[in-house]
């Protein structure tokens, strides 16, 4: 089982920066991908960005190039670095792992955190 907490939510202004940061802790063999998404209200949830274990990133085309990705592998933590945040950027924040359990897996799982709410004005 792997827990998920997510901390560094809050509020911020048109132009501002925030730090989400997700940290993974239980009992699991591996941990491989890592991820944010978002859940604006009256929309799907989405990707935000994610990034392997390897440290490859992937990034939604709305946050790209203002928001960066970040992991320690050592902390077991991800980083969620947001600059230049804008009002539509408003919504919770959600950290998901990838975790391999046991070495005998055939199969990773995914796991959430509860969420971080994030509120930009303008």
């Amino acid at each position: 089982q792997v827990h998920v907490v997510e901390s560094g939510g809050g509020s911020g202004q048109l132009g501002g920066s925030l730090r989400l940061s997700c940290a993974a802790s239980g009992s699991y063999f591996r941990l491989n991908a890592m991820g944010w998404y978002l859940h604006a209200p009256g929309k799907e949830r989405e990707l935000v960005a994610t990034i392997t274990s390897g440290g490859t990133t992937n990034y939604s085309d709305s946050v790209n190039g203002r928001f960066t990705i970040s992991r320690d592998n050592a902390k077991k933590t991800v980083y969620l670095q947001m600059n230049s945040l804008k009002p539509e950027d408003t919504a919770v924040y959600y950290c998901t792992v990838s975790a391999t359990l046991n070495p005998y897996s055939m199969s990773d799982l995914n796991y959430w955190g509860q969420g971080t709410q994030v509120t930009i004005s303008s």
